[in-house]
């Protein structure tokens, strides 16, 4: 069996949007310590067995609709794709529980049910994408930790929102669709983008106590830098991600819209950067934002979707 064949089955590069997950969800919980590099490691095992349970639980219609992913074409068997989503499942969990104890498992438990539940049951089902979108946000929430759930909940909504919008999208991405599906994930895009940037206002105005001290204080080189921080990924988010839904607008094919969705798969580290930054996880914020362009350039010989 080639490395090649399980890397694609995994779609590995991928999982580069997860631990931005996790880091925003510590962020806001301002729960960041020796547990939180663990549990990103928890969260892309829990990833990876999402997508080898995806192609086992798909492979007849792959065979139809897209012959050339690793099991229709006969690169992996579905009992190996089936044994490694069980074995990455149970590092994922083991991981979380060395990490974080029972507490920690109080969330990777119900996200790792979600999972197994969305590729086994719920996929093909109106359910489908919402169940997809609670799994995001559920991960945001593992990062967080169970007893900071309530501070990572607009995070972790903001995530689902997303996720809700890019999975709604993809379920067209083999057939097309008619100009109102891409317009509803555009508007989707917008809709995060404005809500993010005002519930950013919004907190730093209320922790500097009027705009005018938070005026003067952007004049500052730290300012300036800070703002950069916050505001730059999220105009990365909503530039490469508006583009291509705005070219699924104009042509609702399938080739676009497989580029809007692996847009939107690649928009999530901008947008956790921006989630991170706006709690003032600066470094984290970085850090998630470094993975960009590294997931782009892999993007292109391993397809995020």
């Amino acid at each position: 069996m080639e490395p090649r064949s399980v890397i694609q089955l995994v779609r590995a590069p991928a999982a580069l949007s997860v631990p931005g997950d996790v880091l925003a969800g510590a962020a806001a919980g301002r729960t960041f310590g020796a547990a939180t590099p663990a549990l990103a490691a928890s969260s892309c095992c829990l990833y990876w067995a999402g997508m080898a349970l995806n192609d086992y639980a798909d492979r007849d219609i792959d065979a139809a609709e897209r012959p050339a992913r690793p099991i229709p074409a006969g690169q992996v068997s579905a009992r190996f794709a089936l044994g490694l989503a069980s074995g990455l499942t149970a590092a994922g969990l083991g991981i979380a529980a060395l990490a974080g104890g029972r507490r920690a498992l109080a969330v990777t438990a119900p996200l790792t049910a979600t999972v197994w539940g969305y590729n086994l049951g719920l996929k093909n089902t109106p359910a489908g994408p919402a169940a997809m979108a609670t799994a995001r946000a559920l991960d945001v929430l593992h990062g967080a930790g169970a007893g900071r759930l309530r501070p990572a909940a607009p995070a972790a909504v903001t995530m689902g929102a997303h996720t809700l919008a890019v999975t709604t999208l993809s379920r067209a991405e083999v057939t097309g669709s008619d100009r109102r599906l891409p317009a509803t994930a555009l508007a989707a895009t917008a809709g995060v983008t404005a809500a993010v940037g005002i519930t950013d206002t919004t907190r730093r105005t209320d922790t500097t106590g009027t705009t005018n001290t938070t005026a003067r204080s952007g004049r500052t080189a730290r300012g300036f830098l800070r703002a950069a921080c916050r505001l730059a990924p999220l105009a990365v988010y909503t530039t490469s991600v508006g583009r291509a839904q705005i070219q699924a607008v104009l042509r609702p094919e399938p080739r676009q819209l497989q580029r809007a969705v692996g847009a939107g798969i690649l928009g999530m580290i901008p947008l956790q950067s921006s989630l991170a930054a706006s709690r003032g996880a600066y470094r984290s914020a970085a850090t998630v934002m470094a993975a960009f362009p590294l997931a782009r350039r892999l993007s292109r010989k391993v397809s995020p979707t």
